[in-house]
């Protein structure tokens, strides 16, 4: 397009060009990212088209927020047994210290004879795996206490 067929052209002898004289086009315009009025003008389409724009939803326990352990499952023992085992005579030892883990716990089922070593139990966990033929080997066991 020709320079002298362009819009500004036509109001390039005023002052404010046809922007008014406070805000003056300058820089970037309103800030679209942003929403204002949501708590005011607007209130109307956040009730219909953004629901859950505002509020806590949830619960977050106190204690997970405390918990820097990592912990494991009883269930996932079989699964860990059978990629990072070593053999013995009669048994499948495997060494959760090792790999990181501060504590086992006794969700989930086990059905093979295992022999774990970790540094703390729940009572249901070491119950579980002894109850599978298996040993339970903690810091304190170790330690002869």
């Amino acid at each position: 397009m020709p320079h002298k067929l362009r819009k500004i052209r036509k109001t390039r002898g005023s002052r404010t060009q046809g922007y008014g004289r406070i805000g003056q086009h300058r820089k970037t315009g309103s800030k679209g990212y942003r929403k204002a009025g949501r708590h005011k003008h607007l209130w109307s389409y956040v009730t219909t088209y953004e629901k859950d724009a505002f509020g806590k939803y949830g619960f977050t326990s106190p204690q997970s927020l405390r918990r820097n352990e990592s912990v494991i499952n009883v269930a996932k023992l079989e699964e860990l047994a059978s990629k990072l085992s070593t053999k013995d005579e009669e048994q499948t030892t495997v060494d959760l210290t090792n790999l990181g883990y501060a504590k086992l716990l006794g969700s989930g089922k086990i059905k093979k004879a295992l022999t774990v070593k970790i540094p703390s139990c729940s009572k249901l966990a070491a119950e579980k795996i002894r109850k599978a033929g298996g040993k339970v080997l903690t810091a304190s066991q170790e330690t002869g206490e």
